[in-house]
């Protein structure tokens, strides 16, 4: 009996029925799921929900009722690292979900559920941590601080709407990931910031996610650096929550370093885009000067 799973030893015919039965069998793994059932990717996408409404608990349960109740006058960092971490917790899952996917079948529901998720973990409980800063920092404005919030929420509604809308060329995203500018906006906050500047910052950081800039999607070296990140960010939360020595120099430093790779990264890929524009027209010059 011939192998199924070589093609030595087959003639012509044979060959050709064997590949066309492993494109059928591929397609067939590979065709995206009823929307009845569920697969791998959907799981972890359901697992960044999860993390994002444990992160508006966290905060809820551990910074805002405390203050609100006078049980305390400083935010519970256990609380707040907590949930910082479960939102990172749940970019690591977002970021899983579309290599899974890529490579396992998909379902029909993939797309729809990882816009309702990552509105969740990177559009609500970001601006949630905006609202509740506004409230529990001294010298601050409520009203203010919840506008802001409302343009984060926003920003990140019309993010993912024009993402399910606009078809941009493979490995590009248009604006800032969502996830990206949570974790800058979320490092604003833990930096406690003077309150107009600290807002303007995260305004700004709303800006660059509606804005039409092309940020290159997490794929090969830069999905594992973006996970290496990830995991020395958990680290330095998880030093300052313990109160270990330099646990608070490990989460200003951290933070301080997300804040300034959001702020250098739209500059990187202008500058990446003008380059190849001066290279174009170089090209064409000398193009016409061999004609």
């Amino acid at each position: 009996m011939t192998d199924p799973e070589t093609l030595v030893g087959l003639g012509d015919e044979e060959e050709t029925e064997l590949r066309r039965r492993r494109w059928a069998r591929d397609r067939e793994l590979r065709a995206p799921r009823s929307p009845q059932h569920l697969s791998t990717a959907d799981f972890l996408t359901l697992g960044n929900a999860v993390c994002g409404f444990l992160a508006i608990y966290s905060i809820t349960t551990g910074v805002l009722m405390p203050h609100l109740t006078g049980e305390t006058t400083a935010p519970n960092r256990n609380s707040a690292a907590t949930a910082v971490t479960l939102l990172l917790i749940g970019s690591m899952c977002d970021l899983f979900d579309g290599l899974v996917a890529r490579k396992l079948r998909s379902s029909a529901l993939g797309a729809e559920l990882d816009n309702l998720a990552d509105l969740i973990s990177f559009g609500i409980a970001p601006a949630y941590f905006v609202a509740v800063w506004g409230i529990v920092s001294p010298d601050s404005n409520q009203q203010l601080s919840a506008f802001i919030a409302l343009t984060v929420l926003l920003a990140v509604v019309l993010r993912l709407a024009r993402f399910s809308a606009v078809k941009m060329r493979p490995g590009i995203f248009q604006g800032m990931p969502c996830p990206m500018g949570a974790m800058t906006v979320i490092a604003i906050v833990l930096l406690d910031p003077p309150f107009v500047p600290g807002l303007l910052m995260i305004f700004g950081v709303a800006y660059l996610m509606v804005s039409r800039i092309e940020y290159p999607k997490p794929q090969g070296l830069l999905a594992t650096a973006t996970l290496c990140w990830i995991v020395v960010s958990i680290g330095c939360l998880a030093a300052w929550a313990a109160g270990l020595p330099g646990g608070d120099m490990l989460m200003h430093i951290g933070a301080v370093a997300q804040i300034t790779l959001a702020a250098m990264a739209p500059l990187l890929v202008i500058r990446r885009k003008v380059g190849e524009k001066v290279g174009d027209v170089r090209a064409r010059r000398a193009e016409s000067r061999g004609c």
